[in-house]
């Protein structure tokens, strides 16, 4: 059932990915060199017997920092977290552990689901998805029915 993305799907989720970015950029400041970087969100991805959820910790991301797109089975978080510390001179930093910077996640979703039922919302730096799945309608029985034409 887990396909894999032909090379168009993959070549379009790229290009998906990259205006993400471009869009996410026009807010970036290029001057602040603890604003670089990447970084790499924890996530969970959990089924029900209605819904795929996917949960991404994003502390401190706004919803304009991120981006959902749901695109040939795959579904893609990606956005810019910022250092909460203002770029200047004067900061020089010691120890750095929290990661900040852009970051893309992909997720491949195994099950049929209905994307345009897809909802997010983000509360307390917790990022929930939650993707209505389709029935499974392999091995239901239905009954076609005949039209006579023209006997």
């Amino acid at each position: 059932m887990d396909a894999m993305l032909s090379f168009p799907e993959v070549n379009e989720l790229s290009e998906d990915v990259r205006r993400v970015f471009e869009e996410l950029d026009r807010h970036h400041d290029p001057t602040c060199p603890t604003c670089t970087g990447v970084y790499t969100p924890a996530l969970d991805v959990m089924e029900t017997a209605e819904t795929v959820e996917v949960l991404v910790d994003l502390p401190g991301v706004t919803a304009d920092g991120v981006r959902v797109l749901l695109k040939h089975g795959a579904l893609v978080v990606a956005g810019e977290k910022a250092s909460p510390e203002p770029c200047s001179p004067e900061h020089a930093f010691h120890l750095v552990e929290r990661g900040f910077g852009r970051f893309a996640r992909v997720v491949r979703l195994a099950i049929p689901v209905d994307a345009r039922g897809t909802r997010a919302s983000l509360r307390a730096g917790e990022l929930r998805i939650t993707i209505p799945r389709i029935k499974e309608r392999r091995g239901e029985e239905i009954v076609v029915a005949i039209e006579t034409v023209g006997a």
